[in-house]
C-alpha cells in the first residue's frame, strides 16, 4: 500500500534530521543542553515567580489570575510582620537549624571518622544499615516520639521530660532522621584523607579526637560544606515534625512554616501576604547557601595549594 504524500514528505523530514544529528552531534547535543536548563528554568523558577505575582496583587483580586499580577501592592512584604510577628518564626526555624546541624556535624563527624578510618569486623553491613535506616518514613517514628516528648513513657519509675512545645521536639527527631546520609557522606570524605597526614599528628603527640579537629576536618572541608548545608536546608524545610511537634505559637518555637499558615483565618485566607511570607522564609537559605559556597570554594583552593 502506497504512502500518502504527507505520509512520505514527514518521513523524508525525519530522515534528513536524522542525517544532519549525524553528521552534527555537537549542535544536537548544544540543543538538548538548552531544552534541559530550560526546562529545569521553568520547573525551579516558576514557582516563585508565581509566588512573587500572588503577592504584588491585592487580596481581593486575586481571582481569575494570568500571568501579570492584577495590582500593584509591595507593601504586602511589610504587612506581613505587622499582621503576625512573622520574624519570630523565621528567627525559630534559623534557630532549630542551627542545633540541628551543630548536633549532626559533631555525632557524623565522629562516626565518619570511625567508617572511614578503622578496619573493623562488620564495618560495612552496619554503614549500610545505617543508611538504611535514613530511607525509613518519618511517619513511622511519630507516635513514639510524640508520647515520649508528651511524658507518657516511663522507664525505672521515671517519666520522660516534657520536649513538646520547645525546639528540642524538632531538633531530636530531625538530627535522627538526617544523621545517618551524613555520616555516610563523611565517611566518603574522611576515607580519602592520606594516612600519612594523620601518622605525623599522631607522632607529635595528638590525640585521635586532635587529628580529627585538626587534620581530618579541615582537609575535608568541602565534604563538611556540603554536610552542613544539607543538614540545614533538610530542617529548615521539613514539614511534618515542624507542623507536629509545636502548637504554632510563635513563643512554643514554632518554626516558618506556621507563620505562612497564620495568614490563613476561619473567615479569610490572605493569599497575598503568604505569598509574600513564603519569598520572604526563602531569603535566609538563599544567604546560608551564598556563604557556604563561598566556604566550599575555599576549601577546594586551600586543599589544591597544601597538595
Amino acid at each position: 500500500m502506497a504512502n500518502s504524500p504527507a505520509e512520505t514528505e514527514s518521513k523524508n523530514v525525519i530522515e534528513r534530521t536524522a542525517q544532519r544529528a549525524v553528521r552534527d552531534p555537537d549542535t544536537v547535543y548544544r540543543w538538548l543542553t538548552y531544552v534541559g536548563i530550560g526546562f529545569f528554568a521553568t520547573v525551579s523558577l516558576f514557582p516563585f515567580y508565581w509566588l512573587f505575582i500572588l503577592a504584588l496583587t491585592p487580596n481581593e483580586s486575586i481571582v481569575d489570575m494570568g500571568f501579570v499580577p492584577k495590582g500593584f501592592n509591595p507593601g504586602a512584604f511589610l504587612e506581613v510582620f505587622e499582621v503576625v510577628p512573622f520574624h519570630i518564626y523565621m528567627l525559630n526555624s534559623i534557630v532549630i537549624a542551627a542545633l540541628s546541624t551543630i548536633i549532626v556535624l559533631t555525632i557524623g563527624s565522629i562516626a565518619g571518622y570511625v567508617f572511614g578510618r578503622y578496619e573493623f569486623r562488620g564495618r560495612t553491613p552496619l554503614l549500610l544499615l545505617i543508611l538504611v535506616i535514613s530511607y525509613f518514613p518519618p511517619v513511622a517514628f511519630l507516635i513514639p516520639l510524640f508520647r515520649l516528648f508528651t511524658g507518657e513513657v516511663a522507664l525505672f519509675g521515671l517519666s520522660s521530660p516534657q520536649l513538646y512545645n520547645t525546639p528540642w521536639s524538632i531538633v531530636m527527631p530531625l538530627s535522627g532522621i538526617t544523621l545517618p546520609l551524613i555520616i555516610f557522606l563523611l565517611t566518603t570524605f574522611y576515607r580519602q584523607i592520606p594516612d600519612g597526614l594523620e601518622d605525623a599528628a599522631r607522632v607529635e603527640g595528638s590525640t585521635r579526637i586532635g587529628a580529627l579537629g585538626r587534620i581530618i576536618v579541615p582537609l575535608s572541608a568541602p565534604g563538611v560544606a556540603t554536610a552542613g548545608i544539607l543538614t540545614f536546608i533538610i530542617v529548615y524545610n521539613e514539614f511534618f515534625f515542624s507542623y507536629l511537634m509545636v502548637d504554632g505559637t510563635p513563643d512554643s518555637w514554632s518554626p516558618v512554616l506556621h507563620g505562612v499558615f497564620a495568614f490563613q483565618g476561619t473567615q479569610r485566607v490572605a493569599y497575598n501576604l503568604m505569598a509574600a511570607a513564603s519569598i520572604i522564609g526563602v531569603i535566609p537559605m538563599a544567604v546560608i547557601v551564598m556563604l557556604a559556597q563561598e566556604r566550599i570554594v575555599s576549601g577546594l583552593t586551600q586543599g589544591a595549594l597544601k597538595e
